[in-house]
Order: structure tokens, then sequence, then C-alpha cells
């Protein structure tokens, strides 16, 4: 699926970084891919920290990700640890 805006939320900054929360459906593998936040790139900045609850098999999932790159052609995410 895609991204739905109206469910990702900033709750804070820290510092030069920003912590959002996300739901979705999606299933991880898909919110991480490439472009997936690209409608929101204005709201997003490099290391912004995306706590993200998706779905896997109907099964909810709780996942920390993280902004690698931000332009308005292009957002990638990595999958924190």
């Amino acid at each position: 699926m895609a991204l739905d805006a109206t469910n990702l939320f900033k709750a804070a900054n820290a510092g030069a970084n920003g912590i959002h929360f996300y739901h979705s459906t999606d299933a991880i593998a898909t919110i991480i891919g490439a472009d997936y936040f690209l409608t929101v790139n204005d709201r997003l900045r490099v290391n912004d920290v995306i706590n993200v609850v998706g779905a896997t098999g109907g099964t909810r999932t709780m996942d920390v990700i993280v902004v690698a790159t931000c332009t308005t052609s292009g957002v990638t995410t990595i999958n924190g640890t």
C-alpha cells in the first residue's frame, strides 16, 4: 500500500532530529521501501526517528526506523537495531 500521511505524527524534537510515530497495516518491508515517505519529505529530516507500528500477516509489529536520505526526489529509511 501507500503511505497514509494522516497516520504520521511528530511527537517531539530532539535537538536537530525529530521523533515521529506512524501506524499502518503495511509490513515493515514495504514501509522501509524506497520513497515510501516521499510525499511527506517536507516533514522529515535526515536522522529523524520514526516509531512504526505495522503488520505482518495480520500481526501487529513495532519497528524503529531512521531517515537516511530526504530530498524532494527521494526518501530512504533504514530499519534501526
